[in-house]
């Protein structure tokens, strides 16, 4: 049994790089062969040199001693010895080492593989890479945190090759350089390039310490075979080389054959056939005339009609292949899979060209149907039931019939695993669906596998694996493969490979061959009969191995030949502050790569344009004119012009700083990190503290001297009738309020009409300990009774105004005044029962029962705890235990006693005394006694809130009769317009601690600068009110003030700081600069979350002042204001709100104090940004404007003369119009102009229509500042005629739309009803010229407004306002509650959207498709919305 453990731990000691050794020899290892990696946790506890071979044990010791290169057959443990390598590193490596150590492979399918192997194997941490998971948009802060957590970096080559360029990562910081499959380092191959243009550069300047380098190779040699043994011994050398290593590998093949088979080469010969000539002549032109009509179909934009075209051509030459090498079925077969091809559906923004995607299916689908009528129809028929007759129709070729006949041969064979390597794609997927179809071979499955860039069929790496998984499990039998399984996929037990197509190379041959690893496995040949060039091509083969061992001991004892110093020592350009690189080989591809960052649009891509005279060995290089350098020239070697005059570039866009430090485009790089971070905006945040405002906060300490109150008068005034009236209440603080509340008013809403409160101040005044004692027990005692409407937490309320209290808490005063005095007699009402709560109710304790009646009106009344005079009780708060609910006394009912007949809801005729006997089991005793008329306390509502139109539904007035007996006095004398008053106190003592909390806020802002900036304390709460609480105002409106003033702030000062930035990169700034992730930052710097207003405000949790749950364990101070302010908690808010906030007090800041308020409040913020009136400084660009357009006609229609008229052509100008002699494009204007119109838009609708509802502002400019807007305006002047530009596709859509643009254009609704994309090109120019006319008029706004307004109008106004379709559908089921969503669909290829809403159970769908993504939703959008009008009614 140890014996056999030992075994298996060795079985799995051996896997690694995909050549785990499955065959081991014997009975027991055959049990063994298809199990999986069961025994990890003892490999984890062994070490992997305890099992090692001899020769891993000699390759490992060579590479601990100098860079070595192991040369050693699939399947003979390569990767164990890279393991033992880094294990022997591993001091070096672990962190805090600043070292680590790479592991480089050819292909992204084995970077998990090797990396698994890693962890397995190894304690350091791995980490794996490859293109997929973003790291091309890595920046140095993101590299450099990588760098400092992991130890071993597994990835394709290609990125260690782009982060050394880029300096993300230097050579003297890798400490082992490991390259799997290291023949491809070749030519200017990622492998090649590492070696050659830093390794060997640093090599021979002996300057730094360099890696130590360990290759694997199962063939030193990537080519065709030599014939001869000095060609072999040459290309070693040069792989030894360019490596920098001397190749190690075993003497012979036996050797290696102790423990890992090789399997049997046996070649099969078969005679060729030709598929009938007419028939093969027939189909031929079939393709060909097929071909044509689908070129013919191609009406396309240029770059969509050049890849159909491509797309088309390719397809054609594929299915002539198919006819000639493989068969009409297989024709056939290629074309039914081309065109039902799921994957070839894209939608907008995945693919440009999806109408080319459609033709090309179509053409798929044509060849199919011709093809049809060539096979037989009959459903019974199947290839390959009668294989001869299949050959000599020409269904099939003779190679695929030897096929066939090869696989039959091993049917008996049990467990069958084969391979089936060919070289293209389509030859896999056809052979794949012959092979499942054969009856003789129905007993096996077959799947294909392809790279996952065939441009065919795509297969994903995840798919990959899936089938190589069957493949071991046995559910998957034969794999027809490309050379995706000759290297890097790990494929075990296979039995069999066959070779349907030769191999192109001696490393492609050794390394499919070494892919049938079980032993006695074969390796079986196609070789057409009569081909004596193949079967001399596999002799060679089968010999090289030997041959290059041979060869590779020969130079063992010679040390590496030095490189030569042409393949390393190329010009370059190194940046001095970080060491990053570009060389002449790599310059091209930076330029490239550059423009492809350039913004673009549909109707160009920038690239760059080299104009090349080869007599005179001159080279310009002509950039897109978003570059901000627009050619560069140079003269030099004739195979040598492209790099030289790119490498130039280089070095000048650098200068100038478009290309960063790393050689990279400025910032394109952190995109996708704001994505992240935008993304989250909308979410939670638990750290916010609630603000209180510290001017009605106090501690309740005895004091003995006459304490200093300042006296508010509150009036309130009703516009609507009612049988109760308003009394004053006076509030009583501690601190002036400041001026803000010298005088104030504001509106408070309930369901009968509106409420106004007045609010001024009256003056100081002292009151005493007794007096204010009394006056918190009344406004404890009225409010508690208002918020609960009985006993429950009263009593307890009583006790605690009463203890002293050292900690601050609510502290205010609120009294019922008449004629701005104090009603003490009112206040003393609450004095009149002292003990509340429990079952007994003692009266009396403070000697107040009787009445200022004369002695002889007295009438006496028997309540629950005594006898009353009648007029105490007429106005008077009373408890009725029986039912525990709270009545204010309106009157006494001398017409109505317990005897009396009272009116039953039932219609039952009972007394008063019957029914409290029937209802509570009560006996009234005193029947004979006058009836109490008592009604209901008020309901607190908050009456801050916007109420809809439906209105609240009333309390009932209706009073009730109340025995006299069963009532208990709480208070008296009070009225009910003291109560009915107080009903408003929480609403009102709310929006008072808003607005201290405004002033607050305000004032902290004002100490900061020297500026004498007034912005109204109201305007402040408006700008930090949410719309969720549903108050008259909210934020809306400010914000997007707010939000158009720092758009045009911001891009101005970045259009004037950065002169060489293109439109694409003064954006991506601008949006980093005002994103709502920035807004936040800056308003949590400020601590503006405590001031927010996001929730709408509920009486029941406001909180009385003077009782304990008002207590703050501590306050807070900020800056240099004078006020405290104290913490009440913590509470959400969404950081988005933050962002908006901050926008809105932009806006407040803007609308109150102007342009220099709003940029004060901005630097406030800590955002650095202002304006300067300049004029356009130097001589204009452009000589003669007059000759590119018409300058007088435009600036007629402008209204505007221009100083410099060369703007009006950089405006008028699109990227596609190349032409030297412009050397700008409209871009940068269009940046600038879409701000300032934006903003101005803005101002005018919020001055033209002050007091609008909140989003009205919002929606009147989304309604204006569009494209839809802005293109009719462009047309409406004749702009279009004047627009420079080279591109078919635009021109034609310009034609289109300015055919029906009388049709398309609606007035009101600004192109929003037009079936059609608009141009936006056409919209841009209004803005560029928008901005040109700022530049040239020294950045005055005002001449901007008058140019462009005329062209806008008519303006949109409140009544002419119609919503895009998408809003207004996303506001109907907004109010309606209805359910939508927008789901892309694809019909037949073409691309839509589907608008679906579900109203009332019932789910209404429309389907619409468009030339772009925003088209087709809007067109849904309108569609379902008649729908809906039509089926609902009252929509």
């Amino acid at each position: 049994m140890e014996n056999q453990r030992r075994e298996e731990t060795l079985f799995v000691a051996q896997g690694g790089e995909g050549e785990r050794a499955m065959n081991v020899i014997g009975d027991e290892e055959d049990r063994r062969k298809h199990r999986k990696l069961l025994y990890v946790s003892e490999m984890d506890q062994t070490d992997p040199e305890a099992f090692a071979r001899s020769y891993q044990i000699e390759a490992l010791e060579k590479a601990k001693k100098g860079n070595t290169i192991a040369f050693l057959e699939t399947g003979s443990g390569k990767t164990l010895i890279a393991i033992m390598l880094i294990r022997t590193y591993a001091h070096h490596l672990r962190k805090p080492s600043p070292f680590i150590a790479v592991f480089l492979v050819p292909t992204v399918v084995l970077v998990t593989q090797q990396a698994e192997s890693l962890e397995m194997h190894t304690d350091l941490k791995v980490r794996k890479l490859y293109g997929a998971m973003g790291v091309d948009y890595w920046d140095a802060t993101t590299w450099k945190k990588e760098l400092e957590k992991y130890e071993v970096f597994v990835m394709t080559a290609q990125i260690l090759l782009d982060n050394l360029r880029h300096c993300f990562f230097k050579l003297d910081m890798i400490k082992l350089l490991i390259f799997d499959e290291c023949h491809h380092a070749r030519g200017r191959s990622p492998y090649a390039c590492i070696m050659t243009e830093f390794y060997h550069r640093q090599l021979s300047s002996n300057c730094t310490p360099l890696p130590r380098i360990f290759g694997m190779t199962a063939s030193p040699i990537n080519s065709k075979a030599s014939s001869s043994r000095a060609g072999y011994a040459k290309q070693i050398k040069e792989l030894e080389s360019i490596m920098n290593s001397k190749v190690y590998t075993v003497a012979n093949e036996s050797v290696l054959a102790k423990f890992i088979p090789f399997s049997t080469p046996k070649v099969k010969l078969y005679k060729h056939v030709d598929i009938p000539y007419d028939l093969w002549l027939c189909l031929a032109d079939h393709l060909k005339t097929l071909k044509f009509k689908a070129l013919r179909q191609l009406q396309l934009n240029d770059n969509a009609e050049g890849s159909a075209k491509k797309k088309i051509a390719k397809l054609f030459l594929t299915f002539l292949f198919c006819l000639t090498e493989l068969g009409v079925w297989f024709t056939l077969t290629a074309a039914k899979s081309l065109s039902s091809s799921e994957t070839d559906i894209f939608f907008w923004g995945e693919r440009k060209d999806l109408l080319g995607d459609s033709i090309v299916r179509n053409f798929s689908r044509d060849i199919f149907h011709a093809f049809s009528q060539y096979v037989p129809s009959d459903p019974e028929w199947c290839i390959g039931e009668d294989l001869g007759m299949d050959l000599a129709s020409g269904f099939l070729t003779a190679k695929v019939d030897c096929l066939i006949q090869s696989l039959i041969e091993y049917r008996r064979e049990k467990d069958l695993r084969c391979i089936i390597f060919v070289e293209r794609v389509i030859t896999a997927i056809v052979l794949q669906s012959l092979l499942s179809q054969v009856a003789q071979l129905s007993c096996w499955k077959t799947a294909y596998m392809a790279g996952n860039h065939s441009g065919l069929q795509s297969q994903t790496r995840k798919e990959h694996m899936r089938i190589v998984d069957a493949f071991r499990e046995g559910t998957v039998n034969i794999i027809v493969a490309t050379q995706i399984l000759e290297e890097g996929l790990d494929v075990q037990s296979c039995n069999l490979v066959i070779r349907f197509d030769p191999s192109a190379t001696v490393c492609s041959f050794i390394q499919s061959r070494g892919r049938a690893r079980m032993r006695g496995s074969d390796y079986l040949l196609l070789v057409r009969s009569g081909d004596s060039s193949t079967l001399s091509r596999i002799t060679n083969y089968l010999a090289s191995g030997d041959i290059m061992r041979e060869e590779s001991i020969r130079q063992a004892l010679h040390p590496c030949t030095p490189l030569e110093t042409g393949m390393y020592y190329e010009d370059f350009f190194c940046v001095e502050t970080t060491g990053a690189t570009v060389t002449l080989s790599s310059s091209v591809a930076l330029i490239y790569f550059y423009c492809s960052k350039l913004p673009s649009d549909g109707y160009f891509r920038p690239s760059p344009r080299f104009d090349i005279d080869n007599e005179s060995g001159f080279c310009t290089l002509h950039l897109p004119k978003s570059c901000p350098i627009q050619s560069v020239c140079i003269q030099g070697q004739h195979n040598m012009l492209k790099q030289i005059v790119c490498l130039k570039a280089c070095k000048k866009l650098h200068e100038i700083g478009a290309l960063t430090d790393y050689l990279l485009p400025e910032s394109y790089v952190e995109d996708e990190e704001d994505d992240t971070q935008e993304s989250g905006i909308n979410s939670y945040e638990d750290q916010y503290f609630d603000y209180f405002p510290g001017e009605l906060v106090g501690r309740c300490l005895s004091f003995s001297e006459k304490e200093l109150y300042h006296c508010y008068s509150l009036r309130l005034k009703q516009d609507f009738y009612y049988d109760v009236p308003f009394r004053d209440i006076t509030l009583l603080v501690k601190s002036d309020l400041g001026i803000e509340f010298v005088s104030t008013t504001f509106q408070m809403e309930v369901h009968r009409g509106s409420v106004t409160l007045g609010m001024e101040y009256i003056a100081p005044i002292y009151l005493s300990a007794d007096q204010v004692l009394m006056a918190r027990r009344f406004q404890v005692t009225i409010l508690r009774l208002l918020m609960d409407h009985n006993l429950s937490k009263l009593k307890d309320a009583l006790e605690d105004h009463l203890q002293e209290e050292s900690l601050a808490r609510i502290s205010y005063l609120l009294l019922p005044s008449i004629s701005s005095k104090i009603d003490w007699v009112c206040v003393s009402s609450a004095l009149f029962c002292s003990n509340v709560g429990g079952s007994s109710f003692t009266a009396g304790g403070y000697g107040i029962r009787c009445c200022s009646c004369p002695k002889e009106n007295v009438h006496l009344m028997q309540t629950r705890d005594g006898s009353l005079c009648s007029c105490m009780l007429r106005n008077s708060l009373v408890f009725t235990p029986h039912n525990g609910r709270v009545y204010c006394i309106t009157g006494i009912l001398d017409d109505l006693n317990g005897n009396s007949i009272m009116k039953s809801k039932r219609g039952e005729v009972l007394t008063y005394k019957e029914y409290f006997q029937c209802q509570y089991g009560i006996t009234l005793c005193y029947s004979r006694e006058s009836l109490l008329s008592g009604r209901q306390l008020f309901t607190l509502h908050n009456c801050l809130r916007r109420l809809s139109g439906q209105k609240e539904k009333a309390l009932s007035n209706a009073d009730v009769e109340l025995p006299p007996e069963l009532c208990v006095v709480l208070m008296c004398p009070i009225t009910i317009s003291t109560l009915y008053s107080f009903s408003f106190v929480p609403s009102i003592m709310h929006r008072i601690e808003s607005m201290l909390l405004a002033v607050s806020l305000k004032q902290m802002q004002m100490n900061h600068c020297t500026q004498n900036v007034v912005v109204p304390a109201i305007k402040v709460l408006e700008a930090i009110t949410t719309k969720k609480c549903q108050e008259e105002f909210s934020l809306e409106s400010l914000e997007t003030l707010g939000d158009s003033f720092l758009k045009y702030a911001a891009c101005q000062q970045l259009f004037r700081d950065n002169k060489y930035h293109h439109e694409g990169l003064l954006s991506s700034k601008k949006d980093r600069m005002i994103s709502n992730t920035a807004l936040y930052s800056l308003g949590c710097k400020r601590e503006l979350p405590g001031y927010i207003r996001n929730e709408c405000f509920d009486p029941k949790y406001w909180v009385i002042p003077g009782e304990s749950s008002g207590c703050f364990v501590e306050d807070v101070k900020f800056f240099s204001t004078s006020k405290n302010i104290y913490n009440r908690g913590t509470r959400h808010i969404k950081k988005k709100a933050v962002a908006d906030v901050v926008e809105a007090l932009i806006g407040a800041y803007l609308s109150e104090g102007g342009e220099l308020a709003a940029l004060v409040f901005i630097d406030w913020l800590g955002m650095k940004v202002d304006f300067v009136k300049e004029l356009q400084d130097g001589t204009p660009f452009l000589a003669k404007p007059e000759i590119y357009i018409h300058i007088t006609h435009l600036e007629s229609v402008l209204n505007y003369s221009f100083r410099d008229p060369s703007l009006l052509v950089e405006a008028l100008t699109h990227g596609s119009y190349q032409v030297p002699d412009i050397p700008r494009c409209y871009q940068r204007l269009e940046f600038l102009g879409d701000s300032v119109l934006d903003y101005l838009i803005t101002i005018h609708f919020y001055s033209r229509y002050p007091g609008l509802p909140p989003g009205l502002l919002t929606d009147l400019r989304s309604a204006s500042v569009n494209n839809d807007c802005y293109a009719h305006a462009a047309v409406k002047a004749g702009f279009n005629k004047y627009i420079l530009h080279a591109s078919s596709v635009l021109h034609g859509q310009i034609t289109t739309f300015v055919q029906n643009f009388e049709q398309s254009f609606g007035g009101s609704s600004f192109g929003w009803e037009s079936g059609s994309a608009v141009p936006k090109v056409l919209g841009d120019v209004i803005e560029s010229i928008a901005g040109a006319i700022l530049i040239d008029s020294g950045f005055n706004k005002e001449a901007v407004w008058e140019s462009i307004r005329p062209l806008l109008e008519p303006l949109v106004t409140p009544e002419t306002m119609r919503y895009q379709p998408v809003r207004e559908l996303e506001l109907l089921c907004g109010s309606k509650g209805y359910v939508k969503k927008f789901i892309k669909t694809s019909n037949n290829g073409i691309a839509g959207i589907t608008a679906e809403v579900e109203a009332h159970g019932v789910i209404y769908r429309e389907t619409c498709t468009g030339e772009n993504k925003k088209t087709a939703k809007k067109l849904a959008a309108k569609a379902v919305l008649e729908t809906l009008k039509k089926c609902i009614p009252g929509i």
